[in-house]
């Protein structure tokens, strides 16, 4: 610095230095190796997963009954009335003798005395495999 004026000698140009760069390298590569060292220390419970074959031939046929309000009950979408519902199943019974399953349905008016009166004249016949649908139905403006 002579008499207040500075001395420029060159502009300085960027450096990518490398010995950060390997330090982080190192030290991904080492976390890599601990984990992969890891691994082979994890166990499992043995399980033994079901074996699903093919689809049966003949898919097993299911009734469906809706419950409706009144004295009608849908028995596969043909209305019957309460008191000929027993004559019905059992006709049905007597025609898929192996496998009989019923699905009961209700809609919003059916009333909850109507479906244990169903419920009742298929246990009577000893119906073993009967599903009821509990599916929400929304309705809009309330």
């Amino acid at each position: 610095m002579q008499g207040g004026v500075f001395k420029i000698t060159g502009k300085k140009k960027a450096r990518i230095e490398i010995i950060p760069l390997i330090d982080v390298i190192f030290f991904l590569l080492a976390t890599f190796v601990l984990f992969t060292l890891s691994l082979h220390s994890l166990s499992s419970v043995p399980v033994q997963l079901p074996f699903s074959g093919p689809p049966p031939v003949n898919p097993p046929r299911i009734l469906k009954l809706q419950i409706s309000d009144g004295d009608t009950v849908y028995f596969d979408g043909d209305p019957t009335a309460m008191k000929d519902l027993r004559y019905r199943l059992t006709s049905y019974q007597k025609q898929y003798p192996k496998d009989t399953r019923v699905l009961i349905t209700t809609d919003e008016k059916a009333l909850f005395g109507q479906a244990v009166a169903v419920l009742d004249e298929i246990r009577l016949l000893n119906i073993d495999q009967v599903s009821i649908d509990t599916s929400k139905t929304y309705q809009t403006g309330r």
